[in-house]
């Protein structure tokens, strides 16, 4: 049996590609979640009026990729200490937040992050928050596996992130 999983880390388009790549990994979708509108539009949501966050939903199978490596994955995708944005993607719509779809999900994901603050590795406090999935949206269709579709724009958007996580992890 599948479970799903979603996080929110800047940029829908440069979170698909990390966890894309892992055994385990059934489906992957760009989309928005934790707003108040229904069946937003990427307008919509960059106009910062709906409440949304771009987010993906990665549903896995949890026998060959455990939640606990999703998260673990996802840490390495952000920075952690910035609650405004991700990178050059500022803004409430581009916040971390690991939305935990259980109760054994939000226990993982809160333990993680105290391990992450614990750990020493980032001066700053650890902002990404921890918070009950929502309805997900998913993203007009040219938004979805964008990286490769569109290779050469994926890495223009990528170049920061990928520095900072050099960097960084």
């Amino acid at each position: 049996m599948s479970e799903k999983a979603i996080f929110a880390g800047g940029c829908f388009w440069c979170m698909i590609q990390p966890f894309d790549t892992q055994p385990g990994i059934l489906s992957i979708i760009s989309g928005y979640t934790g707003g108040h509108v229904a069946n937003p539009t990427y307008e919509q949501v960059l106009s910062h009026t709906t409440g949304h966050t771009e987010a993906v939903e990665i549903e896995f199978d949890p026998e060959i990729m455990a939640y606990e490596k999703l998260v673990e994955i996802y840490w390495q995708q952000t920075d952690p200490t910035d609650a405004l944005g991700q990178f050059e993607d500022r803004g409430d719509n581009y916040r971390p937040v690991i939305f935990y779809t259980n109760d054994k999900q939000q226990i993982i994901a809160e333990k993680s992050k105290d391990n992450l603050q614990n750990s020493g590795r980032f001066t700053e406090p650890i902002v990404t928050t921890i918070e009950p999935a929502t309805i997900f949206y998913p993203a007009e269709d040219y938004h979805q596996d964008f990286y490769q579709k569109e290779p050469e724009r994926y890495e223009q958007a990528h170049v920061n992130r990928a520095n900072f996580l050099e960097e960084n992890w």
